[in-house]
């Protein structure tokens, strides 16, 4: 059985709580995650100094990190930045490529990057993309579990309360079909919640699991004001357990108040 912390949208700068990422280090000395997932958006206006911090942080962190940007990642004042080089701040400071994948024995966990240039909100997803994701994945033994990263919504439905999809994202669904992703993770609307994708020709569709802000005040809807991540454990036959926890103020911790569990794999 391997497990991921999922925290997303940490938003290192004016919004961000340093209580609430040292209380993410202190969960994942504790927990030993195999895998730390981080989707998107750790800062606040990708500023040098906030990457810095998101740097430092991520260093910390005691188990392998899976990245992908989100859209307040990508410069959005500083205009020059965004046309020339919109993710020259983030390969200076994490890598050059834009996702970092982790591939272990008994789990391989892959990034989707669905922001880009000219992005204020919402997400895209490129053919290019689709098709460097579906390389890598080729590459994968086809019986480790697998499970996808991005920023932005792929799937729709009545729990995105309005908000868009990213553009393309359906041809990433088809390759999660094709490929026998399970699970994919993702953030970026600020309160979290599990949402079935169709199935299509490929097969069943993934389960798609938003997590909330982790450790900013930029909670929203019935997460307003509130931090929360996911505890996700996955087993060889594509088994899930995946807990939302919430920051308790006076236990001062992370704790679980609700939990999603499938049996197997559709």
């Amino acid at each position: 059985m391997a497990s991921i912390l999922h925290v997303s949208d940490v938003h290192f700068g004016p919004k961000h709580v340093a209580e609430l990422s040292r209380a993410v280090l202190d969960l994942a000395r504790c927990a030993g995650p195999s895998v730390v997932v981080v989707s998107g958006d750790l800062t606040q206006r990708a500023k040098p100094r906030q990457f810095r911090e998101a740097r430092a942080w991520i260093d910390a962190l005691p188990a392998p990190v899976v990245l992908v940007p989100g859209n307040h990642d990508v410069p959005m004042y500083r205009f020059w930045e965004r046309l020339l080089s919109p993710f020259g701040a983030w390969r200076r400071h994490f890598s050059p490529e834009l996702v970092r994948d982790q591939i272990l024995p008994e789990l391989a966990v892959v990034g989707l990057n669905t922001a880009f240039a000219w992005t204020t909100k919402h997400g895209r997803v490129s053919r290019r993309e689709v098709a460097e994701l579906e390389r890598r994945l080729t590459a994968l033994p086809e019986t480790t579990p697998r499970v996808l990263v991005a920023h932005h919504p792929l799937a729709g439905g009545s729990e995105l309360a309005g908000e868009p999809t990213a553009r393309g994202a359906e041809a990433s669904l088809e390759l999660c079909r094709r490929s026998g992703i399970g699970l994919v993770l993702a953030g970026h609307l600020h309160r979290g919640f599990w949402l079935p994708s169709p199935d299509g020709p490929g097969g069943p569709g993934p389960l798609v699991a938003h997590a909330g802000t982790a450790t900013s005040t930029r909670g929203r809807g019935g997460e307003r004001g509130r931090q929360s991540l996911q505890w996700i454990e996955v087993g060889a036959r594509g088994e899930l357990r995946i807990e939302r926890r919430f920051w308790n103020r006076k236990r001062g911790e992370f704790v679980t108040e609700a939990v999603h569990e499938r049996a197997t794999r559709p």
